[in-house]
């Protein structure tokens, strides 16, 4: 074989090795997780999903007790998430949900934490205690923000004494 022959062959083999990599670390179907016919559908609404698609995972605990079935919009413009966990799990009616996100810049994923009622939610009830996702975006602004807020304080307070 020639040496660029060899050099092609090299550079496609690892060209598809690394698209290979990428497919696995961002496939988003687990196969495991809760089937259609056991599992318990419900429903939250939230303000900003930002990040989150069909297919996250639901956690209880940091366990993956289900996942996002389908995201749409309510007539008020609130984005409706329903999602679809695990009947062995029985969550308290008031239970809350929150997004958030793997790492600094990782996936999203929907958060529950179960309250203290005795009564349980049943297929198709809805979650009212929502926490919105954070944008990692908005979030910078806002220290930014106090960043300069504290250092013109600094200033004005140094401006002060010198008089």
């Amino acid at each position: 074989m020639s040496r660029e022959i060899r050099e092609i062959v090299i550079g496609a083999v690892t060209i598809s090795a690394l698209l290979l990599i990428l497919v696995f670390m961002n496939a988003r179907h687990d196969l495991s997780g809760p089937a259609t016919g056991n599992a318990l559908s419900l429903v939250g609404k939230f303000n900003k999903v930002d990040g989150l698609v069909e297919g996250s995972e639901v956690r209880l605990g940091g366990i993956k007790i289900g996942q996002v079935s389908d995201m749409a919009l309510d007539s008020a413009y609130r984005a409706v998430v329903t999602f679809n966990v695990d009947t062995v799990v029985g969550l308290p009616l008031d239970t809350s949900a929150a997004i958030h996100t793997d790492g600094l810049f990782g996936s999203k994923f929907v958060v529950l934490e179960p309250g203290a009622e005795e009564a349980v939610l049943k297929s198709g009830d809805e979650i009212t205690l929502t926490q919105d996702a954070v944008v990692v975006s908005d979030l910078l602004e806002l220290i930014i923000s106090e960043g300069k807020v504290a250092q013109a304080k600094a200033k004005s307070g140094a401006k002060s004494k010198s008089e």
